[in-house]
């Protein structure tokens, strides 16, 4: 079985990112897209990112009726550190030995991936799955491979989507009293408003 792993802050999730698992379900003939909200990303440690219960439900809204699409917390169980290497490891020992795992990044993060945890033992379980980003070129894929070496046989390039939606963007709307129904599942929007999310008078 074939299966694809989303990992992000869904601080919210987005059409965006229903675009992109879209496009890696259709592309690599995935079985199902593990939807992975972080817990406080080590390269956002200075962010305020909204609490787990609120973008956990706003992804679980997002995807309900889609039984391709799953969701897992175990980045929030794990506590305050988030490294994808620990995620791939405790993932490998739920699925069976025979399945391929691909994880899915934008083409921006694959050029910092050398400055990640373990790159050499990530990509030794799993490929990536690099997706293109507006404006963003595509990373020098020599320079990977001397930096990671082996990972150009185990890099999958997407042709797409190209998605100009970003989370920090829907933030700023939102926090501006404007419309966002165009950029997130209606469920999403709704419980953004009901929970107050990304106001001054936010929930916690």
């Amino acid at each position: 079985m074939k299966i694809g792993l989303l990992g992000a802050t869904f601080d919210p999730v987005h059409f965006g990112h229903l675009a992109i698992a879209d496009e890696a379900r259709r592309s690599l003939g995935l079985a199902e897209v593990l939807f992975i909200p972080a817990g406080q990303p080590q390269f956002k440690s200075s962010i305020t990112v909204t609490p787990a219960k609120h973008r956990v439900e706003m992804v679980r809204l997002a995807i309900t009726g889609r039984p391709e699409y799953k969701i897992s917390e175990i980045e929030i169980e794990r506590g305050w550190a988030s490294y994808t290497v620990d995620t791939l490891a405790e993932l490998h020992r739920t699925y069976d030995s025979a399945d391929e795992i691909y994880f899915i990044l934008g083409w921006d993060s694959l050029e910092k991936f050398p400055e990640w945890r373990e790159p050499s033992r990530i990509i030794d379980m799993c490929f990536l799955a690099a997706v293109p980003r507006p404006g963003w070129p595509q990373p020098d894929i020599r320079a990977l491979e001397k930096a990671v070496p082996g990972i150009t046989s185990r890099l999958i390039l997407l042709e797409g989507p190209q998605v100009d939606i970003s989370s920090t963007a829907i933030r700023e709307l939102v926090a501006e009293g404007k419309a966002i129904e165009n950029l997130v599942p209606a469920p999403v929007a709704e419980y953004i408003k009901k929970h107050k999310l990304y106001t001054t008078h936010r929930e916690v």
